[in-house]
């Protein structure tokens, strides 16, 4: 991997093309009641400098924090690229987060400013510290009416290593950390996924995952802003609606993860009319769902890896020959490696730990907020450790072998969680499954297997996948429970929230200990 020769600022990137192309195309928005807003380049730059002017008018400017827990909305991109160009950053947190979340994100950044919906107010006014001045947006509006119809011009020049962002990590095993990410992190986040994906200035993503993610922000809208493309924004994910939408908007890339598409095969149907000539996804298709969803999108979706630390997906599958099982090939740019606890370099098809090496704060992220002692942890000789297991192969390609929280250490055997899940979800009957583990007085640990059906009428009998398992793993790799659910717990992006089932298998394991002591 070469040193981005010339890192540049997101704020410059915005900047530069809405001076070279201001009449291209740049936002789609279509709101819940189906009313389609259309913004070119030049259009949106003189909102956003109509928001920067309210913003500077609550002393907002370089080294501000504004605060957003809004759903996708035209708010949200306008004070995001306002905030940028005044030198300040954002701080986007779940819409739907509850009081307590909401208010540990506010006091570990201390925002000038918050923006929320005026349907939400209630438990955004709860979280919020005195002195803060809250917004409270009709997430629908395309008019900005709220913000002054004034020319403003007092800018920021701000550097590529100035904090552009924090964003708090999903927490799907336990309280979030602030990964704080920089002006050149977007634009090298836009840069590498624009020349991963081929996007063109022609080209239109439709963006249907939250903006308060990195996935929409690196892998979308900042590949976009990169080379003058344009987004077709949607409020919300809708399984049922997307290949309609992305059909209506003339869309030809879109980004998701596997669950997303599961849903979809689930819920929607065949769309006249969708021209998607790429799609990204994240985690596992089995080859079925996945055949079935490249007939539906008319292209053969690519599965990438990255982190909201790693900045750009750093793993990424070619257009040519994609596989379903497989996160691909190191991104053009980036570092990747697989090592072993000592942290040297495993032989090719050994399991080992992802590993990724770049410059903090321009082509990795700058670190975690507030927490020096975290962020020295987590490098080791330079390469960031994701905690994420992996393999790859001779080829260069990799596979995804689960989180290192993944391996369970059961009688002093390792067994992989998503090894079982895999077995679990080849049965027909079994949409997909989530193993975690829970502890057992005489094997330390055991897994225990969460299971989706395909039908919920007609779920699989446990005993069944009992009996599937014991044909297909070894003693210690076959769960102890299995319990049907309708639905796994996840957050925001589709990731299924393990440590909130973990939580789940420890107390009824406890139970099941009560009831059987003499």
């Amino acid at each position: 991997m070469s040193r981005w020769p010339d890192p540049t600022t997101f704020a410059r990137v915005w900047a530069e093309g809405v001076v070279a192309h201001p009449d291209r195309s740049f936002l789609i928005f279509e709101a819940p009641d189906g009313q389609v807003t259309n913004w070119s380049y030049g259009e949106f730059d003189r909102v956003v400098a109509r928001v920067a002017a309210f913003l500077a008018a609550e002393r907002v400017g370089p080294g501000s924090a504004v605060h957003l827990a809004l759903t996708n909305c035209p708010t949200f991109v306008a004070v995001w690229i306002a905030a940028l160009r005044l030198g300040a950053w954002i701080v986007p947190s779940d819409p739907m987060g509850r009081e307590p979340e909401l208010a540990d994100h506010l006091m570990r950044t201390t925002p000038a400013v918050g923006f929320c919906s005026s349907t939400r107010r209630h438990e955004y006014l709860g979280a919020a510290p005195p002195g803060m001045t809250v917004v409270e947006i009709d997430e629908a509006d395309a008019e900005f009416g709220i913000f002054p119809e004034v020319d403003f011009a007092g800018w920021a020049d701000p550097t590529p290593a100035d904090l552009a962002a924090v964003m708090f990590t999903s927490g799907t095993t336990g309280r979030p950390k602030g990964v704080e990410v920089t002006q050149a992190n977007y634009a090298f986040a836009g840069k590498t996924m624009a020349e991963a994906t081929a996007l063109g200035a022609d080209d239109r993503q439709l963006v249907v995952l939250p903006l308060f993610h990195a996935n929409a922000q690196y892998y979308s809208f900042a590949s976009t802003v990169w080379v003058g493309a344009s987004v077709a924004l949607m409020p919300t994910f809708s399984a049922s609606g997307f290949l309609a939408q992305a059909a209506r908007h003339g869309a030809t890339g879109a980004s998701l993860f596997a669950a997303p598409l599961r849903m979809i095969l689930a819920r929607g149907e065949p769309t006249p009319g969708v021209r998607l000539r790429h799609c990204w996804f994240a985690q596992n298709l089995a080859a079925d769902q996945y055949e079935t969803i490249a007939d539906w999108f008319g292209c053969r979706p690519r599965q990438l890896y990255g982190m909201t630390e790693t900045i750009p997906a750093v793993l990424t599958d070619n257009a040519d020959a994609p596989r379903p099982d497989s996160m691909g090939f190191v991104t053009a740019g980036c570092a990747v490696e697989i090592h072993d606890r000592d942290g040297r370099r495993v032989d090719a098809d050994e399991v080992g730990e992802v590993v990724v090496r770049g410059e903090r704060g321009i082509t990795l992220f700058a670190g975690y907020l507030d927490d020096p002692a975290t962020t020295a942890e987590s490098f080791r000789s330079g390469w960031f450790h994701t905690g994420d297991r992996a393999r790859v192969d001779r080829d260069g390609r990799f596979f995804f072998e689960g989180r290192r929280s993944d391996v369970l250490k059961v009688a002093g055997e390792n067994v992989s969680t998503t090894e079982v899940e895999a077995v679990l979800g080849a049965h027909p009957q079994v949409f997909e499954a989530a193993v975690v583990g829970a502890p057992d007085p005489i094997r330390d640990e055991i897994p225990v297997a969460f299971v989706v059906p395909t039908d919920p009428a007609d779920p699989p009998a446990t005993g069944e996948l009992r009996v599937w398992c014991n044909d297909r793993l070894s003693k210690a790799k076959q769960p102890r429970d299995i319990t049907v659910l309708a639905e796994l717990p996840r957050t925001s992006v589709g990731k299924i929230r393990k440590f909130v089932l973990k939580e789940r298998a420890s107390k009824e394991g406890a139970s099941k200990d009560e009831v059987s002591t003499p």
